[in-house]
């Protein structure tokens, strides 16, 4: 049995060259799908951001709603509060007793202030201000014993006591 190792190359070239136009095609396939995966990807991204600026921009819109229902409903507790109509009757006495509840802690409030004494925030500032002066006081002190020290230490009858004041006095 003989082999044909022409026909035998020839088949081998043949199927390489298959595979490798097999490969060229599923590599030009990738790339595209890639591309296409890129673009779509590209494309999500794009929604994914504008969807979240618009969840964004109704935040924004529910609270200035929120707000204005607040405002609205003080407006309408001001001007009808004492005399509601019978849908709103219920939420303006919740806001009565609310608000007299906040009164009563507050006159509580300043009961307990005004037995306890001063208010901490008050001692507090009292002692900075007293801090302060001693501080001040002891650095006027600190100067003239400094000054006392220096006298006793160059008695002026000393005829070179000033040499050199001169040229501190041109420093300053």
């Amino acid at each position: 049995m003989a082999i044909d190792f022409e026909s035998l190359k020839d088949s081998v070239i043949a199927a390489v060259q298959t595979g490798a136009t097999k490969v060229k095609d599923l590599a030009g396939t990738g790339a595209a799908k890639a591309k296409e995966l890129a673009g779509t990807g590209k494309a999500k991204a794009k929604e994914l951001t504008e969807i979240s600026k618009l969840k964004v921009q109704n935040s924004v819109e529910q609270d200035a709603i929120r707000k204005a229902y607040a405002e609205l409903g003080k407006l309408y507790y001001n001007v009808h509060g004492a005399a509601p109509e019978a849908d709103f009757a219920d939420l303006c006495q919740k806001i009565a007793e609310s608000n007299s509840k906040i009164a009563y802690n507050n006159e509580r409030i300043a009961d307990i202030k005004a037995v306890s004494g001063p208010d901490l925030e008050d001692m507090a500032e009292d002692v900075k201000e007293k801090v302060t002066d001693a501080a001040e006081a002891a650095e006027e002190a600190a100067k003239e014993k400094f000054e006392e020290m220096k006298e006793a230490l160059h008695p002026t009858d000393d005829p070179f006591a000033n040499v050199g004041d001169d040229d501190k006095k041109d420093d300053e």
